[in-house]
């Protein structure tokens, strides 16, 4: 992808519901999984927004619900922002100013490594490469704003 969309202001893009459309390929086994579902960006009481995913996780055949919670919290520059676990442990910072971000997130022996790309007003995606001694990872997420 050669065109991304800049944004100025991270939190006020993401705010609102958004489809989720995730695929998850185990590279070094090859088992393929899909999520699907919706993540609302909700304002928090003080500043930022509360993501909350939720939908259905299908791995080997087996469906499961599945939901995860992030804050995103106003970033250390405007238009940005620090992204953290629901328990507040920091995840990766995000600034879509250019309308694409890569993170990296050490997890144990793992990295995780995280690029972000707008495409437009109404569809973003996240590419997820997670590599070392427990996992090889690759998890593809679609976002297409809800309404």
């Amino acid at each position: 992808m050669g065109e991304f969309r800049p944004v100025p202001d991270v939190l006020a893009y993401l705010a609102g519901s958004w489809h989720v459309e995730r695929s998850v390929r185990d590279r070094a086994g090859g088992d393929e999984g899909r999520f699907d579902g919706i993540t609302r960006f909700s304002p928090l009481k003080r500043s930022g927004l509360l993501h909350e995913e939720s939908g259905t996780f299908v791995w080997l055949g087996v469906a499961r619900p599945a939901e995860r919670t992030l804050r995103f919290l106003p970033g250390p520059t405007p238009g940005t922002a620090d992204v953290r676990f629901a328990d507040g442990r920091p995840f990766h910072d995000l600034d879509l100013t250019s309308g694409r971000h890569v993170a990296d997130h050490p997890c144990s022996a793992d990295l995780y490594r995280g690029e972000f790309t707008v495409r437009d007003a109404d569809h973003w995606r996240t590419v997820w490469r997670v590599a070392g001694p427990a996992k090889d990872l690759l998890l593809t997420t679609d976002y297409a704003r809800v309404g």
